[in-house]
């Protein structure tokens, strides 16, 4: 199956969520990053998308987190990534 060369609108926009999170293989990463400096209203959604997150995970950050959640998110987290476990 061949590579696209250029990413379509619709293409670039379902990759978008991947994209910002660093998800993507080096090649849809460049793919999408030649697009959005092609394409004004790609970009326009990437900046709004982008600005959006950036804000939340700032206002995320100043929530005080109960000791006993805290607590209980690492034990999960430390036992999910024991082998054998569900999505290790």
């Amino acid at each position: 199956m061949m590579r696209p060369s250029r990413l379509t609108c619709e293409q670039t926009f379902r990759q978008l969520n991947d994209y910002l999170d660093r998800a993507l293989s080096a090649e849809e990463m460049r793919l999408v990053e030649e697009h959005l400096e092609t394409c004004a209203q790609c970009a326009s959604e990437y900046r709004f998308e982008s600005t959006f997150l950036d804000e939340l995970r700032s206002k995320l950050q100043r929530i005080a987190m109960p000791d006993d959640v805290r607590s209980r998110l690492f034990a999960k987290l430390a036992a999910d990534k024991k082998p054998g476990s569900p999505g290790s």
